[in-house]
């Protein structure tokens, strides 16, 4: 895939039009043709190409024959000298080495070409699907439409030159066998039809089979990343064998549908490459016969023989030809259905700016009226229920409540990722569906309680919005969040290059540089969804006295359980089922409000060392 950077829409403009046409409003047994055509036709001039040196190989190698059933009547049995004949034929094979290089590499580049378009337009298209959709799928699925199944277009797009020379063989020696002898041409090709025919049979029985090993190779896949994502998980509760079964039961199902399409195979094959051997048997019968009777020369037998020769390898081709276009297309259909997936969050057609701060209009004011949300498109339980809100430019809100309430999805509405199913949110005073999505992410930025790192050095991670920062706004960043101390102490220093997600620090410093991130990309709205939770008390007070500047001068919504961290944020907003049901400051609350008490004990009491162990736990 291309090194782009994952967000939901990828840079430059959307994907064209008539890209999209080429698939959508298709049957759904059609869509991966579709594809795949339109694939081929975007990469026509590389496809002449290759056609046109399968053409210089396909006229010098049907010429090899002719030279050599010439070489055989004059040089041997007439008065021409033999090596003039060996001559043309070294050089007609020379030449026929050189086109079949040239077809082969004009092959593999075009079928490249296919390929990295298709994933980077596949990739792309991933990237601007909404939450919603990543929701509901599983990421090895993903991963197999843009890897396995697209090894089948680029497998089929190689097979195109190729298929055509051995196409224009078969033709270029019909038509020569013709003109020999017809009638020992006619046996030689009586079984054509029969060919033809269990091709189409083969192609019908196949396609079906194909897409079913594809679909549970996803399958497959998808137990294999969950459980090297989740080794952890899988190790912490021995859960090895749990794992292991799942894998064998995929792995029985690929096994099971891949012996369907083998039985198929030695169904149709054998018959598929026995035919055109029928041929020879004939020209070899009737052919010396009419040697013998001296109605043909021994050199005209011979380059029949040849050509006949020479139409079993591409016949035999044909069953892996049409196995291959079948296999193309099933995996077509599964790429399409991705494609055809519409985002749901989408740009408005006239998008509006976000004003500009000035000294007396400062930027940053968020407000929620009246929101009502809930999961699966307003069709699952209410979350929010006539949620309103106002947070004033540069002001820090706590959002507090039990596990459920809603708080980490007024996260995830602010910066837009989902759309709310009654009311609206406004930034700045302009409604958040007016915007371009682009420019509302890099106003609001998100810190996740899971934090995720990439693979990469520590300022590459601290500087994922903006590559192109400056080493100083760097460390600036890592300051604030409470970083740059532990940083530092690494050997390498901010290029210390970190593992698989980062799990190679501490729970606590992942969350740090996270924070860091959000903090160099200047967000004008910071959101911090309960992003303290695994940093140590001592590093947390660090961080909370560090982001005190940053909070007084940013609109700042905090998430959090820990009464240290509520108490920074300038008012608290109690939630329950999804509506307010109290506000004020932290030490009004804590005075006056038994609900917020209650809350805030429940989860002193989750995060106390002295909680029970349940029993037979170790």
């Amino acid at each position: 895939m291309s090194g782009q950077q994952p967000s939901d829409e990828p840079t430059g403009s959307s994907e064209p039009s008539n890209e999209r046409d080429s698939i959508d409003g298709s049957p759904a047994n059609s869509r991966g043709r579709h594809l795949l055509v339109d694939a081929l036709r975007r990469q026509r001039l590389g496809l002449l190409m290759g056609m046109g040196a399968a053409l210089g190989w396909t006229a010098f190698r049907v010429t090899v024959p002719r030279l050599i059933q010439l070489g055989i009547d004059r040089g041997i049995r007439g008065t021409d000298p033999l090596w003039r004949w060996s001559l043309f034929i070294a050089i007609a094979g020379m030449f026929s080495g050189i086109f079949l290089g040239l077809r082969r590499y004009t092959a593999f580049r075009n079928a490249r070409r296919v390929e990295a378009r298709t994933r980077d337009r596949l990739f792309a298209h991933i990237q601007r699907l909404h939450i919603a959709y990543h929701d509901v799928t599983a990421t090895g699925e993903l991963m197999s439409r843009a890897n396995t199944d697209l090894q089948q277009f680029q497998n089929v797009v190689t097979m195109v030159p190729i298929t055509t020379g051995n196409a224009l063989i078969v033709v270029a020696v019909a038509v020569v066998m013709l003109l020999t002898d017809p009638v020992l041409a006619l046996l030689a090709l009586i079984g054509l039809p029969l060919v033809n025919l269990l091709g189409k049979k083969f192609s019908e029985k196949l396609h079906p089979a194909v897409l079913a090993v594809q679909k549970e190779s996803a399958e497959l896949a998808g137990v294999v990343e969950e459980t090297v994502a989740g080794m952890r998980v899988v190790k912490g509760f021995g859960a090895e064998g749990v794992q292991a079964e799942k894998l064998v039961t995929e792995a029985d199902d690929v096994y099971r549908e891949s012996i369907r399409v083998s039985r198929i195979r030695a169904r149709y094959l054998p018959g598929i490459e026995l035919v055109p051997n029928v041929g020879l048997v004939i020209v070899l019968a009737y052919g010396g016969q009419l040697v013998i009777d001296d109605q043909l020369t021994i050199g005209q037998l011979v380059g029949f023989n040849l050509y006949v020769l020479m139409l079993i390898q591409p016949l035999r081709m044909l069953g892996m030809v049409v196995a291959q276009w079948q296999r193309a297309i099933a995996a077509g259909d599964r790429i399409a259905e991705v494609l055809d997936t519409a985002p749901v969050i989408v740009d408005p057609s006239h998008p509006t700016a976000l004003p500009e701060a000035t000294r007396t209009s400062p930027v940053g004011r968020i407000e929620f009226n009246h929101v009502h949300f809930g999961y699966a498109g307003g069709s699952g339980p209410p979350v929010l229920t006539d949620f309103h809100l106002t947070i004033n430019a540069g002001e820090s809100v706590a959002i507090v409540g039990p596990t459920g309430c809603g708080k980490s999805t007024v996260a995830r509405l602010a910066p837009r990722f989902y759309d709310v199913d009654d009311g609206s949110i406004l930034l700045d005073g302009i409604d958040l569906r007016e915007l371009e999505r682009r420019e509302l992410r890099r106003a609001i930025s998100l810190v996740f309680e899971d934090t995720f790192l990439f693979s990469g050095t520590i300022r590459e991670n601290i500087a994922f919005a903006d590559p192109d920062a400056s080493m100083d706004d760097v460390r600036q960043a890592a300051t604030l969040a409470g970083a740059r101390d532990f940083i530092e102490d690494f050997e390498l220093g901010f290029d210390t290059q970190l593992g698989e997600r980062g799990l190679s620090l501490s729970g606590g410093q992942r969350q740090r540089i996270s924070i860091a991130r959000s903090l160099l990309a200047n967000p004008r709205v910071l959101i911090l969804d309960d992003a303290t939770s695994a940093v140590d008390p001592t590093k947390e007070h660090e961080i909370r006295d560090a982001m005190q500047e940053v909070m007084a001068k940013r609109t700042t919504i905090v998430i959090a359980h820990r009464a240290a961290t509520i108490s920074l944020a300038d008012r608290v907003v109690v939630l329950d089922e999804g509506r307010i049901v109290a506000e004020g400051t932290h030490s009004d609350l804590l005075a006056t409000n038994e609900r917020y008490r209650e809350i805030l004990a429940a989860s002193d009491a989750g995060e106390s060392d002295d909680t029970p162990v349940p029993a037979g736990a170790s």
